[in-house]
């Protein structure tokens, strides 16, 4: 079985469908396009003309919780907890997970109104979040599981944009949530899920949208 994983470099959704291919122990090859000229291959194979796809032989898997969900199909091994309503849980909150990239996006991209509003409505999640999360290393206990995996490219863009400004979004009041984002990355399989350089990029995006969030950047070399 031939894997292809279809992306371009910033998306958080293919970073999960990296980190599962990977804590799974699948062969892969990824194939990265420019979002904003999308090859005209791509387009004849994507249904909704969005990533990430991955392409099993000559099917096409889309949708980023299917493939994470296939990938836990054609596995030896369980990505997921072992208890079914646990398992549902997990499910409930990845999906949960998922509006939180929307509000990351209007943090990065909107004006003033538009990034104040925006983290309010992430830091609203974060205090559910909070809320539910023990002060177990990962979500579950000691195991890193795929609900590590789904908010691993959060955490990780957060600690990105505290790098660059003055921790303009800062977790330090979720004791349990800060102490997650540290454990999940610092693991080595989460380093590994994205190209090198990538945070320079993020920077760069920062900067490129001229939103709030770029007036807030430290000037400094990344």
């Amino acid at each position: 079985m031939k894997l292809e994983l279809i992306s371009f470099k910033l998306c958080p959704f293919a970073q999960r469908a990296i980190i599962s291919l990977n804590i799974q122990n699948h062969d892969f090859e990824t194939t990265y396009i420019n979002p904003m000229d999308p090859p005209d291959w791509f387009k004849e194979i994507s249904p909704n003309g969005q990533v990430p796809l991955l392409k099993v032989d000559d099917q096409v898997v889309f949708e980023s919780l299917v493939i994470t969900e296939f990938i836990e199909e054609i596995s030896q091994t369980s990505f997921h907890p072992k208890d079914a309503i646990q398992r549902a849980n997990n499910r409930a909150w990845i999906i949960f997970s998922g509006d939180m990239f929307g509000d990351m996006l209007g943090i990065v991209t909107g004006d003033e109104k538009k990034f104040n509003a925006s983290k309010v409505a992430l830091f609203t999640k974060l205090t559910k979040v909070e809320s539910i999360k023990g002060s177990e290393k990962f979500f579950n206990g000691d195991e890193f599981n795929m609900i590590d995996a789904a908010f691993a490219p959060i955490f990780m863009r957060l600690a990105w944009i505290n790098e660059f400004t003055n921790n303009a979004l800062s977790l330090a009041k979720f004791k349990n949530l800060n102490a997650w984002s540290k454990a999940i990355l610092e693991i080595e399989t989460v380093k590994n899920s994205v190209v090198d350089g990538l945070d320079d990029v993020y920077y760069s995006n920062i900067e490129g949208r001229e939103g709030h969030l770029s007036t807030l950047l430290v000037e400094e070399d990344y």
